[in-house]
């Protein structure tokens, strides 16, 4: 089979920059040269992002027609992360078939899909081909021994489920085994595996029950039974998973998509979950096995689970091993995942979706990936929902990404219209998800959809999207705070699910932003020492650095701080000891640190973060306030305010009172020199070392002056200006009727003429009559008929 050309970015919606003589009307995407963006492969301007999900109307004959017309008409989205909520397999020829004819007529439309070919939506093909290669769960229950007789254990079996088992079979028990018996004394001590003793009166999906036979030898003992229950989902560690993987993305080489997503990967998602409950495989146990010589795994996951007096130490180290194997091991499919994509569509082809599950770094997200989140490769930085803005931050850094993009959804359209600014104002867009929650998923949904597209939000989003033209580097955060990974993953010690959200909320609050970062950073090779001697990650050179609890932490987090501390180019801070090392064996983490890190306490860390920033000059952008969420609760910013690029762009954003913007009459300085908008809801600006316009985006302009360029629009229009990299002027012209007034002419002749998509209606029942939709009755928001 020939290989395809995949839609690349680079070509996206077709577009050539138009001269004012050539302008178009009606293109929302436009071909931009920005400088090197290092290893990511997006180098025109970055996206507008929607996410689609495919039910079963979406599988009908030309079925995903109605839901790309919308978005062509109303938005300026043009790259739909696109997956599958219906009981297929995408392994099946018909489904690649539907997939294929969405693709070209997207194309057609000048839009690109970017497929979800994940091995959890071809579980029933995995699972026919390596029967064995399944994930187990071992779950674990304890009992005391009678004086005589018998003792019985019943442990049920578990299904789970999540977005890709939505009107698909769940992750349900498909069988269960008796892994082991073990008794001991109440202290953990005197171990020993009586499995052959025991009876098994069950073993199957529903259940494993045993009958355990009581002496008079074991009064005073208690048994441990561990049950192992297979699921219907490919083992994280099965041999064959990433070929596989690979093999799907492959039948897929001839159909002309942008490139592939993987959603939320990781074991299957629990919530609250319990440690007596922990994910196996022989393949996990063969690779833990080959780390630690002389350990097995089934008999550490006891100690794991109970402990054991006087093997604290032990218990630490065994839990550390499994959860850094956790953590690698589904960064490894990740990583196999992304290189399949670029071999089978090539290095243009994009990679995407959110390695975020349960949105934020607690005992949940802990036990579903071991907090990956940083070491997994995508050409976009993505989270989704409420994931904490230092995160989002920090991963627009590990990207190369001058910006990041987090999947959004509320029921009401109120909610997004806020997100939006606010987003902006963290360095940041959303990727539109339909609204959600609301009745009937499936059977109305594409009415929901077009209940987001209504109204001005998608005409906020396009002037919005100018930033995305000049946008060369992502959002300055001087701070990183980086955490210790193995303690915030180890349940048995008390950093657990502590990642130092205190401090970077505390940072947050008062306008100085920090990323968040895992201390495996430095041992993964990201987080680095530029050469004159600062803590790097990405294109982010950090003025402050707080290492936040490192206990278990391994001597190369010393020896980088260290280095780091020779030059003082970043100034170093320390919250929580370091006693123990990844072993569990005690450890002078104060001694191997260097001196000027003694040990603080949170509050007089950020003081101390926040008063050095500010005798170097720094100035805090817009203050945040916490957002309560339910997943839980941090820190995002005002819907007015301002903030600064790496790159040195300097961006007025205020969507308070309008959601298409608010007055912007402002003077204010860049690199020294003064800058004047008369602009609505947007203005920013980028000027070089000596005061001379780089670029420059406004929301319905009126005036600009700076950077020796003065402009007077005889009507407010969206503007974008800025140099290519031959150093000609380039320039976007959004909502503008008639002929490019005078005074851009005379800076720029290229200019492309946007539209301001048009909302649409309130939600409609529809069907398709020649490949048109046609509306029916009609439906607000609540259902309603209007």
């Amino acid at each position: 089979m020939m290989k395809s050309t995949p839609m690349k970015l680079l070509s996206l919606s077709l577009l050539i920059l138009a001269s004012v003589s050539e302008a178009k009307d009606d293109l929302r995407s436009v071909r931009i040269e920005l400088p090197d963006q290092e290893s990511n492969p997006i180098k025109t301007s970055w996206p507008g992002v929607g996410t689609w999900f495919w039910t079963a109307d979406t599988f009908d004959p030309d079925g995903y027609k109605p839901f790309i017309d919308l978005y062509a008409k109303h938005t300026n989205i043009r790259l739909l992360m696109t997956s599958i909520r219906h009981n297929v397999w995408v392994s099946e020829p018909a489904v690649h078939d539907q997939i294929k004819a969405a693709a070209s007529y997207a194309q057609s439309k000048d839009m690109a899909i970017v497929m979800d070919l994940d091995a959890r939506l071809s579980r029933q093909t995995f699972m026919e081909k390596y029967p064995g290669e399944l994930q187990e769960l071992v779950r674990m229950c304890e009992i005391e021994f009678e004086e005589a007789g018998t003792v019985s254990l019943n442990i049920k079996g578990i299904d789970l489920g999540d977005h890709y088992t939505f009107r698909a079979p769940k992750y349900h028990s498909l069988s269960g085994r008796l892994l082991r018996v073990y008794s001991y004394t109440a202290s953990g001590d005197d171990v020993q595996d009586m499995t052959e003793r025991c009876s098994v009166e069950q073993a199957d999906g529903g259940a494993v029950q045993v009958s355990i036979p009581c002496t008079a030898q074991e009064t005073g003992r208690s048994a441990c039974m561990m049950a192992a229950f297979t699921l219907f989902t490919p083992d994280v560690f099965a041999p064959h998973l990433p070929e596989f993987e690979k093999q799907v993305i492959k039948q897929y080489a001839d159909v002309p998509l942008a490139g592939a997503c993987k959603d939320e990967w990781g074991f299957p998602g629990r919530f609250n979950p319990s440690t007596s409950d922990l994910w196996y495989s022989e393949s996990m146990a063969a690779a833990y096995a080959a780390r630690r010589p002389g350990h097995t795994l089934v008999r550490d996951m006891l100690l794991m689970f109970k402990g054991a007096s006087g093997r604290q130490g032990e218990r630490e180290a065994a839990v550390n091993h499994y959860m850094e194997m956790y953590w690698q091991q589904n960064a490894k499919i990740e990583q196999h995942y992304y290189s399949a994509i670029k071999e089978v569509f090539g290095k243009e082809a994009v990679v995407a979706t959110h390695p975020t599950w349960f949105p934020f770094p607690g005992e949940n997200e802990i036990f579903k990936n071991g907090l990956d989140w940083w070491a997994v490769p995508r050409d976009l930085a993505q989270t989704d929902e409420t994931t904490p803005y230092c995160v989002r931050t920090a991963l627009a850094k590990k990207c190369h990404s001058p910006l990041w993009y987090n999947m959004y959804y509320h029921e009401k359209i109120d909610s997004y219209e806020t997100e939006v600014w606010q987003s902006l104002l963290g360095g940041g867009r959303l990727d539109y998800h339909q609204l959600f929650p609301f009745p009937d998923w499936g059977d109305r949904s594409l009415e929901w959809t077009r209940g987001l597209l209504k109204g001005p939000l998608m005409s906020a989003e396009s002037r919005i999207h100018l930033l995305n033209y000049i946008s060369t580097k992502p959002i300055d955060c001087p701070v990183a705070v980086i955490f210790g990974h193995a303690a915030a993953v180890n349940w048995t010690g008390s950093g657990f699910a502590d990642v130092g959200l205190r401090i970077t909320d505390a940072l947050w609050e008062a306008g100085f932003y920090a990323d968040l970062i895992p201390s495996s950073e430095i041992v993964g090779g990201a987080l680095t020492i530029s050469k004159d001697g600062c803590i790097q990650y990405g294109s982010q050179r950090y003025a402050a650095a707080v290492l936040y609890n490192p206990e278990y932490e391994q001597k190369a987090t010393a020896d980088f701080f260290v280095k780091a501390a020779d030059s003082g180019k970043t100034k170093l801070f320390r919250v929580g000891a370091w006693s123990k090392d990844f072993e569990g064996v005690p450890f002078d983490g104060a001694a191997a640190l260097p001196a000027i890190m003694k040990s603080m306490d949170a509050n007089s860390t950020v003081l101390g973060v926040m008063e050095y920033l500010e005798t170097e000059g720094y100035a805090p952008y817009t203050p945040c306030r916490p957002n309560h969420a339910h997943y839980g609760s941090s820190m995002v910013p005002d819907v007015s305010g301002h903030m600064r690029l790496l790159d040195g762009t300097v961006i007025y954003a205020s969507g308070k009172n309008d959601v298409m913007g608010d007055p912007i009459q402002k003077t204010f300085s860049v690199r020294g020199y003064d800058v004047t908008f008369d602009s609505v809801g947007l203005a920013a600006v980028r000027l070089d070392e000596h005061g001379r316009l780089e670029a420059m985006a406004a929301g319905g302009l009126q005036s600009f002056q700076g950077g020796g360029i003065d402009i007077s629009m005889p009507i407010r229009a969206d503007v974008a200006l800025w140099k290519d990299k031959n150093g000609a002027w380039q320039g976007v012209l959004q909502g503008y009727e008639g002929v490019v007034p005078e005074a851009l002419t005379t800076l720029c002749q290229n200019w492309t003429r946007l539209k301001v998509p048009i909302p649409a209606q309130e939600c409609s029942r529809t069907r398709i009559e020649d490949g048109d939709v046609t509306e029916r009755e009609d439906y607000g928001l609540n259902g309603s008929r209007i």
